[in-house]
């Protein structure tokens, strides 16, 4: 079973290339992404993590901690570092996570709980399900899944946008509207009554309808 949004994330103990974690203790009191690959030296994932690399600061940025994964020994991890330095022009500069043994990738929900055998006899074919993006809470509980097909480079600009609307709106009883961008109005929650609405934004808000309740962006 895949799992679904606000379950609490499994748990893992596995290697990666800079060193043993335990997820949810690597995860702490930050965000995270986890992201997921087919196998090792595949053209999209080569420059899904290159381009990673190159904005990490922007999710240092939000207090969100990257992390990668692909179903292949650690070993060819490190090899495959290599050459996204050379094709790409930035190295990972965040952990990738080995799921040679695939219990990550089953945990997760991206493989059959029956795959079994070596990592290397399989295709990226066999693995094109382990393509996912898991937004992660500091409550470790999932927070936005996306799942791509192998030719589709993922958007991880349209996942910090993302992020941006959670963190927001995980502060503030608000929500986004379609494409949203920081700074632009956004709509009063529909849990939000208009007693408590005019506490909290005294001065009104725009009102289209009356459940489209639109005021500026909270600092």
């Amino acid at each position: 079973m895949g799992l679904s949004i606000n379950q609490t994330v499994p748990d893992f103990t596995a290697e990666t290339t800079e060193g043993t974690i335990t997820f949810h203790e690597w995860i702490g009191d930050s965000w995270a992404v986890l992201f997921s690959h087919p196998k090792d030296f595949t053209p999209v994932c080569t420059t899904e993590l290159g381009y990673m690399a190159q904005i990490k600061p922007e999710f240092d940025a939000r207090g969100v901690k990257v992390i990668g994964l692909s179903v292949d020994p650690l070993d060819r991890h490190e090899e495959w570092a290599k050459d996204i330095e050379e094709t790409q022009g930035t190295a990972p500069n965040y952990p990738i996570i080995s799921d040679a043994d695939f219990a990550v990738s089953k945990a997760y929900g991206m493989l059959e709980s029956d795959v079994e055998g070596d990592p290397l006899v399989r295709t990226p074919a066999d693995n094109q399900t382990v393509r996912n993006v898991f937004v992660i809470g500091p409550d470790k509980k999932l927070k936005l899944l996306l799942v791509y097909p192998m030719t589709t480079g993922r958007n991880f600009d349209e996942v910090l946008r993302v992020i941006d609307s959670l963190q927001l709106t995980a502060t503030h009883r608000v929500a986004t509207p379609a494409q949203w961008e920081q700074g632009d109005k956004v709509i009063i929650a529909g849990t939000v009554s208009n007693d408590e609405a005019r506490e909290i934004w005294p001065d009104g808000w725009e009102e289209p309808r009356p459940y489209i309740r639109i005021v500026p962006q909270p600092a």
